[in-house]
Protein backbone atom coordinates (compact mmCIF):
# COMPACT_ATOMS: atom_id res chain seq x y z
CA UNK A 1 0.00 0.00 0.00
CA UNK A 2 2.50 2.55 0.77
CA UNK A 3 4.44 1.39 -2.25
CA UNK A 4 1.20 1.70 -4.54
CA UNK A 5 0.28 5.38 -2.82
CA UNK A 6 4.08 6.57 -3.68
CA UNK A 7 3.71 5.79 -6.80
CA UNK A 8 0.72 7.35 -7.23
CA UNK A 9 2.22 10.85 -6.13
CA UNK A 10 5.59 10.05 -8.30
CA UNK A 11 2.79 9.74 -11.12
CA UNK A 12 1.30 12.65 -10.61
CA UNK A 13 4.73 14.63 -10.33
CA UNK A 14 5.59 13.55 -13.88
CA UNK A 15 2.45 14.67 -15.09
CA UNK A 16 2.21 17.97 -13.57
CA UNK A 17 5.78 18.83 -14.92
CA UNK A 18 5.84 17.31 -17.96
CA UNK A 19 8.54 15.44 -17.09
CA UNK A 20 10.84 13.64 -19.72
CA UNK A 21 14.18 12.14 -20.71
CA UNK A 22 17.00 12.84 -18.34
CA UNK A 23 15.26 14.84 -15.77
CA UNK A 24 12.56 12.82 -15.27
CA UNK A 25 15.24 9.99 -14.40
CA UNK A 26 16.98 12.40 -11.67
CA UNK A 27 13.20 13.39 -10.41
CA UNK A 28 12.36 8.84 -10.66
CA UNK A 29 15.89 8.34 -8.81
CA UNK A 30 15.69 11.17 -6.38
CA UNK A 31 11.60 9.70 -5.53
CA UNK A 32 12.62 6.21 -5.07
CA UNK A 33 15.71 7.09 -2.81
CA UNK A 34 13.14 9.26 -0.38
CA UNK A 35 10.54 6.55 -0.36
CA UNK A 36 12.74 3.78 0.54
CA UNK A 37 15.05 5.77 3.02
CA UNK A 38 12.85 5.57 6.49
CA UNK A 39 12.28 1.66 6.01
CA UNK A 40 16.20 1.37 5.18
CA UNK A 41 17.30 3.29 8.23
CA UNK A 42 15.85 0.73 10.14
CA UNK A 43 17.38 -1.77 8.76
CA UNK A 44 20.86 0.14 8.81
CA UNK A 45 20.19 1.01 12.53
CA UNK A 46 19.64 -2.59 13.57
CA UNK A 47 23.04 -3.59 11.69
CA UNK A 48 24.62 -1.09 13.86
CA UNK A 49 25.03 1.27 10.26
CA UNK A 50 24.48 4.35 12.29
CA UNK A 51 26.93 6.70 9.90
CA UNK A 52 24.30 5.79 7.42
CA UNK A 53 21.26 5.09 9.49
CA UNK A 54 20.63 8.41 11.12
CA UNK A 55 20.87 10.70 8.21
CA UNK A 56 18.36 8.50 6.54
CA UNK A 57 16.28 8.22 9.50
CA UNK A 58 16.12 12.18 9.15
CA UNK A 59 15.67 11.91 5.41
CA UNK A 60 13.04 9.06 5.45
CA UNK A 61 10.74 10.90 8.59
CA UNK A 62 10.74 14.24 6.72
CA UNK A 63 9.57 12.32 3.37
CA UNK A 64 7.00 10.04 5.16
CA UNK A 65 5.67 13.47 6.30
CA UNK A 66 5.65 14.87 3.74
CA UNK A 67 4.19 11.98 1.99
CA UNK A 68 0.53 12.22 4.18
CA UNK A 69 -0.12 15.62 2.77
CA UNK A 70 1.22 15.34 -0.77
CA UNK A 71 -1.14 12.13 -1.04
CA UNK A 72 -4.26 13.86 0.60
CA UNK A 73 -3.48 16.97 -2.11
CA UNK A 74 -3.34 14.55 -5.18
CA UNK A 75 -6.27 12.59 -4.10
CA UNK A 76 -8.44 16.20 -3.55
CA UNK A 77 -6.68 17.69 -6.72
CA UNK A 78 -7.96 14.47 -8.72
CA UNK A 79 -11.75 14.55 -7.00
CA UNK A 80 -11.65 17.89 -8.46
CA UNK A 81 -10.61 17.21 -11.37
CA UNK A 82 -13.26 14.56 -11.95
CA UNK A 83 -15.90 16.86 -10.98
CA UNK A 84 -14.66 19.59 -13.27
CA UNK A 85 -14.49 16.83 -15.93
CA UNK A 86 -18.08 16.17 -16.09
CA UNK A 87 -19.08 19.94 -14.50
CA UNK A 88 -16.58 22.38 -15.81
CA UNK A 89 -17.62 24.96 -13.06
CA UNK A 90 -13.99 25.32 -12.27
CA UNK A 91 -12.81 25.84 -15.45
CA UNK A 92 -15.62 27.98 -16.51
CA UNK A 93 -14.79 30.14 -12.92
CA UNK A 94 -10.72 30.34 -13.05
CA UNK A 95 -8.23 31.86 -15.68
CA UNK A 96 -7.09 28.40 -17.52
CA UNK A 97 -3.48 29.05 -16.83
CA UNK A 98 -3.83 28.96 -13.09
CA UNK A 99 -5.36 25.58 -13.14
CA UNK A 100 -2.09 24.18 -15.25
CA UNK A 101 -0.40 21.37 -13.85
CA UNK A 102 2.90 22.92 -13.74
CA UNK A 103 1.04 25.65 -11.35
CA UNK A 104 -0.95 23.47 -9.30
CA UNK A 105 2.28 21.61 -8.53
CA UNK A 106 4.24 23.71 -7.94
CA UNK A 107 1.59 24.99 -5.65
CA UNK A 108 0.80 21.76 -4.13
CA UNK A 109 4.91 21.72 -2.94
CA UNK A 110 5.18 24.89 -1.78
CA UNK A 111 1.91 24.01 0.68
CA UNK A 112 3.30 20.48 1.68
CA UNK A 113 6.92 22.46 2.79
CA UNK A 114 5.07 25.16 4.39
CA UNK A 115 3.14 22.12 6.53
CA UNK A 116 6.21 20.35 7.09
CA UNK A 117 8.13 23.24 8.39
CA UNK A 118 5.04 23.93 10.60
CA UNK A 119 4.91 20.57 11.82
CA UNK A 120 9.12 20.35 12.35
CA UNK A 121 8.64 23.82 14.57
CA UNK A 122 5.98 22.36 16.55
CA UNK A 123 7.24 19.32 17.83
CA UNK A 124 10.03 21.16 19.74
CA UNK A 125 7.15 23.22 21.33
CA UNK A 126 6.61 21.03 24.52
CA UNK A 127 3.44 22.57 26.24
CA UNK A 128 3.17 21.58 29.94
CA UNK A 129 -1.14 20.21 30.61
CA UNK A 130 -1.95 20.90 34.31
CA UNK A 131 -5.07 18.61 35.85
CA UNK A 132 -5.58 19.10 39.53
CA UNK A 133 -7.51 16.36 41.04
CA UNK A 134 -9.02 15.45 44.39
CA UNK A 135 -9.01 11.79 45.86
CA UNK A 136 -11.36 11.19 48.42
CA UNK A 137 -8.24 9.12 50.42
CA UNK A 138 -5.66 9.68 52.44
CA UNK A 139 -1.85 9.38 51.85
CA UNK A 140 0.45 9.03 54.26
CA UNK A 141 1.90 12.24 55.24
CA UNK A 142 1.34 13.64 51.82
CA UNK A 143 -2.08 15.95 51.62
CA UNK A 144 -0.79 16.79 47.86
CA UNK A 145 1.39 14.73 45.63
CA UNK A 146 2.56 16.32 41.95
CA UNK A 147 3.02 13.60 39.54
CA UNK A 148 5.16 14.79 36.80
CA UNK A 149 4.14 12.80 32.99
CA UNK A 150 5.82 12.13 29.71
CA UNK A 151 5.06 9.20 27.69
CA UNK A 152 6.23 8.31 24.49
CA UNK A 153 9.71 9.79 24.08
CA UNK A 154 11.17 7.84 21.28
CA UNK A 155 14.79 7.87 22.17
CA UNK A 156 16.29 7.50 18.82
CA UNK A 157 18.29 9.11 15.96
CA UNK A 158 15.65 11.95 15.71
CA UNK A 159 14.95 12.54 19.74
CA UNK A 160 18.78 12.18 20.44
CA UNK A 161 20.78 13.11 22.93
CA UNK A 162 19.85 17.31 22.17
CA UNK A 163 16.52 16.71 22.39
CA UNK A 164 16.10 14.28 25.43
CA UNK A 165 17.95 16.97 27.92
CA UNK A 166 15.36 19.71 26.63
CA UNK A 167 12.72 17.08 27.94
CA UNK A 168 14.50 16.81 31.30
CA UNK A 169 15.29 20.26 31.85
CA UNK A 170 11.30 21.04 31.17
CA UNK A 171 10.78 18.00 33.36
CA UNK A 172 12.73 19.79 36.47
CA UNK A 173 11.12 22.68 36.00
CA UNK A 174 7.61 21.88 37.32
CA UNK A 175 9.26 20.53 40.58
CA UNK A 176 7.92 17.18 40.78
CA UNK A 177 7.48 14.90 43.68
CA UNK A 178 7.07 12.26 41.20
CA UNK A 179 7.66 11.09 37.75
CA UNK A 180 5.89 8.72 35.22
CA UNK A 181 7.37 7.98 31.79
CA UNK A 182 3.91 5.51 30.83
CA UNK A 183 5.69 3.81 28.37
CA UNK A 184 7.53 3.98 24.49
CA UNK A 185 10.65 5.82 26.10
CA UNK A 186 13.03 4.05 23.54
CA UNK A 187 11.94 4.15 19.72
CA UNK A 188 12.62 0.63 18.96
CA UNK A 189 16.33 -1.05 18.42
CA UNK A 190 18.67 0.42 20.84
CA UNK A 191 21.43 1.06 18.64
CA UNK A 192 21.16 4.53 18.11
CA UNK A 193 20.45 5.49 21.76
CA UNK A 194 23.80 4.22 22.52
CA UNK A 195 25.73 5.82 19.98
CA UNK A 196 24.79 9.16 21.06
CA UNK A 197 24.45 7.81 25.03
CA UNK A 198 20.87 9.74 24.99
CA UNK A 199 20.00 7.79 28.00
CA UNK A 200 22.53 9.74 30.45
CA UNK A 201 19.72 12.34 30.11
CA UNK A 202 17.63 10.50 32.07
CA UNK A 203 19.80 10.35 35.35
CA UNK A 204 19.15 14.12 35.43
CA UNK A 205 16.00 13.78 36.14
CA UNK A 206 14.80 15.24 39.63
CA UNK A 207 12.13 14.64 42.04
CA UNK A 208 11.65 13.63 45.56
CA UNK A 209 10.33 10.10 45.48
CA UNK A 210 12.02 8.84 42.35
CA UNK A 211 11.43 8.14 38.67
CA UNK A 212 8.92 5.10 37.23
CA UNK A 213 8.15 3.89 33.89
CA UNK A 214 6.27 0.77 31.94
CA UNK A 215 6.91 -0.84 28.48
CA UNK A 216 5.71 0.59 25.71
CA UNK A 217 4.96 -1.38 22.22
CA UNK A 218 8.07 0.33 21.14
CA UNK A 219 10.67 -1.05 23.94
CA UNK A 220 9.19 -4.61 22.47
CA UNK A 221 9.91 -3.98 19.07
CA UNK A 222 13.80 -3.35 19.96
CA UNK A 223 14.37 -5.88 22.39
CA UNK A 224 12.07 -5.54 25.58
CA UNK A 225 14.72 -6.94 27.77
CA UNK A 226 17.81 -5.22 26.65
CA UNK A 227 15.57 -2.00 26.10
CA UNK A 228 14.33 -2.05 30.31
CA UNK A 229 18.15 -3.41 31.22
CA UNK A 230 19.28 0.29 29.47
CA UNK A 231 16.35 2.32 31.19
CA UNK A 232 17.21 0.77 34.50
CA UNK A 233 20.71 1.68 34.60
CA UNK A 234 19.82 5.03 33.80
CA UNK A 235 17.85 5.37 37.38
CA UNK A 236 14.77 4.50 36.48
CA UNK A 237 12.74 1.85 38.58
CA UNK A 238 10.67 -0.53 35.55
CA UNK A 239 7.25 -1.58 36.97
CA UNK A 240 6.74 -4.91 34.39
CA UNK A 241 2.88 -5.93 36.22
CA UNK A 242 4.46 -4.67 39.71
CA UNK A 243 3.86 -2.37 42.16
CA UNK A 244 5.05 -0.09 44.55
CA UNK A 245 3.95 1.38 48.17
CA UNK A 246 5.59 4.83 47.65
CA UNK A 247 7.04 6.35 50.69
CA UNK A 248 4.29 4.13 52.51
CA UNK A 249 1.93 6.67 51.14
CA UNK A 250 0.28 5.89 47.78
CA UNK A 251 0.51 2.80 45.43
CA UNK A 252 2.50 3.30 41.67
CA UNK A 253 1.07 0.14 39.45
CA UNK A 254 2.49 -0.70 36.44
CA UNK A 255 1.41 -2.79 33.96
CA UNK A 256 3.75 -4.70 31.14
CA UNK A 257 2.68 -3.54 27.52
CA UNK A 258 -0.08 -5.27 25.78
CA UNK A 259 2.93 -6.72 23.13
CA UNK A 260 3.53 -9.11 25.90
CA UNK A 261 2.54 -12.61 26.04
CA UNK A 262 2.68 -13.00 29.78
CA UNK A 263 0.92 -10.02 30.87
CA UNK A 264 -0.50 -10.08 33.78
CA UNK A 265 -4.57 -9.02 34.65
CA UNK A 266 -5.10 -6.20 36.28
CA UNK A 267 -7.40 -7.78 39.00
CA UNK A 268 -4.39 -10.26 39.36
CA UNK A 269 -2.03 -6.78 40.15
CA UNK A 270 -4.96 -4.97 42.15
CA UNK A 271 -4.49 -8.26 45.28
CA UNK A 272 -0.73 -6.93 46.26
CA UNK A 273 -2.31 -3.58 46.41
CA UNK A 274 -4.38 -2.14 49.64
CA UNK A 275 -6.88 0.03 48.10
CA UNK A 276 -7.83 1.92 51.36
CA UNK A 277 -4.47 4.03 49.85
CA UNK A 278 -4.30 6.11 46.88
CA UNK A 279 -3.73 3.82 43.41
CA UNK A 280 -2.31 5.19 40.13
CA UNK A 281 -2.03 2.97 37.41
CA UNK A 282 0.34 3.21 34.19
CA UNK A 283 -0.74 1.57 31.33
CA UNK A 284 0.75 2.12 27.82
CA UNK A 285 -2.17 1.67 25.59
CA UNK A 286 -5.57 2.72 26.76
CA UNK A 287 -7.69 0.19 26.01
CA UNK A 288 -10.11 -1.70 28.08
CA UNK A 289 -10.50 1.34 30.39
CA UNK A 290 -13.68 -0.32 32.85
CA UNK A 291 -10.92 -2.61 34.14
CA UNK A 292 -8.86 0.45 36.02
CA UNK A 293 -13.03 1.01 37.03
CA UNK A 294 -13.58 -1.99 38.28
CA UNK A 295 -10.50 -2.73 39.92
CA UNK A 296 -10.55 0.36 42.30
CA UNK A 297 -8.11 2.22 40.53
CA UNK A 298 -7.82 5.87 41.52
CA UNK A 299 -5.89 7.32 38.34
CA UNK A 300 -4.74 5.80 35.23
CA UNK A 301 -2.22 7.51 33.05
CA UNK A 302 -0.89 6.47 29.57
CA UNK A 303 -0.03 7.26 26.06
CA UNK A 304 0.61 5.28 23.14
CA UNK A 305 -2.12 7.27 20.57
CA UNK A 306 -0.23 10.23 20.14
CA UNK A 307 -3.20 11.32 19.40
CA UNK A 308 -2.54 10.64 15.77
CA UNK A 309 0.66 12.96 15.89
CA UNK A 310 -0.30 14.51 12.58
CA UNK A 311 -3.66 16.22 11.31
CA UNK A 312 -5.85 14.12 10.02
CA UNK A 313 -5.01 10.61 12.22
CA UNK A 314 -6.13 12.24 14.99
CA UNK A 315 -9.85 11.09 13.73
CA UNK A 316 -8.55 7.80 13.15
CA UNK A 317 -7.73 7.46 17.04
CA UNK A 318 -10.82 8.88 17.90
CA UNK A 319 -12.48 6.54 16.52
CA UNK A 320 -9.90 3.40 18.02
CA UNK A 321 -10.02 4.50 21.81
CA UNK A 322 -12.81 5.67 24.09
CA UNK A 323 -10.31 8.38 25.16
CA UNK A 324 -8.14 8.91 22.42
CA UNK A 325 -6.21 12.44 24.63
CA UNK A 326 -6.84 14.52 27.59
CA UNK A 327 -8.50 14.02 30.57
CA UNK A 328 -11.81 12.13 31.32
CA UNK A 329 -13.49 10.98 34.72
CA UNK A 330 -15.26 7.81 34.63
CA UNK A 331 -16.44 6.19 37.51
CA UNK A 332 -14.47 6.85 40.27
CA UNK A 333 -11.29 6.34 38.18
CA UNK A 334 -9.84 9.57 36.65
CA UNK A 335 -8.24 8.79 33.16
CA UNK A 336 -5.43 11.04 31.37
CA UNK A 337 -4.00 9.90 28.24
CA UNK A 338 -1.20 11.92 26.69
CA UNK A 339 -0.30 13.01 23.27
CA UNK A 340 3.20 12.05 24.14
CA UNK A 341 6.39 14.01 24.24
CA UNK A 342 8.59 12.92 21.21
CA UNK A 343 7.78 11.64 18.01
CA UNK A 344 7.80 8.15 16.07
CA UNK A 345 8.66 8.98 12.21
CA UNK A 346 7.84 11.89 10.95
CA UNK A 347 9.67 14.26 13.83
CA UNK A 348 6.44 16.34 13.11
CA UNK A 349 3.23 17.36 15.37
CA UNK A 350 0.21 18.79 13.64
CA UNK A 351 -2.51 19.52 15.72
CA UNK A 352 -1.48 17.29 17.78
CA UNK A 353 1.13 19.16 20.39
CA UNK A 354 3.62 17.56 22.40
CA UNK A 355 3.10 17.59 25.80
CA UNK A 356 4.41 16.64 29.98
CA UNK A 357 1.63 16.55 31.85
CA UNK A 358 1.62 17.84 35.34
CA UNK A 359 -1.24 16.03 37.48
CA UNK A 360 -1.11 18.36 40.75
CA UNK A 361 -3.41 15.97 43.06
CA UNK A 362 -5.25 16.86 46.98
CA UNK A 363 -5.95 14.05 49.20
CA UNK A 364 -9.15 14.02 50.91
Amino acid sequence: MYGLANYYIYIRGVEAFRLAGGVKTIYTVIFFLLAISFIASVFLERADIITLGKPLSWIGGFWLGAFVYFFIAVVVIDFFRLIDHFLPVFSSLIIPQALSGFNIGVGTTVLVMIVVFYGFINSHNIRVRTIDLSIPKTAGKHSTLKIVAASDIHLSSIIGRRRIESIVKKINSLSPDIVLLPGDIVDGDLNPVLDQNSGEALRKIKSTLGVYAVTGNHEYIGGVERACKYIRDHGIMMLRDSSVFVDESFYIVGRDDLSSQKRRSLTELMKEVDKKYPVILMDHQPFHLEEAIENGVDIQLSGHTHYGQMWPFNYITKMVYKLAYGYRKLGTTHFYVSSGVGTWGPPLRIFADPEIVQLRIRFL
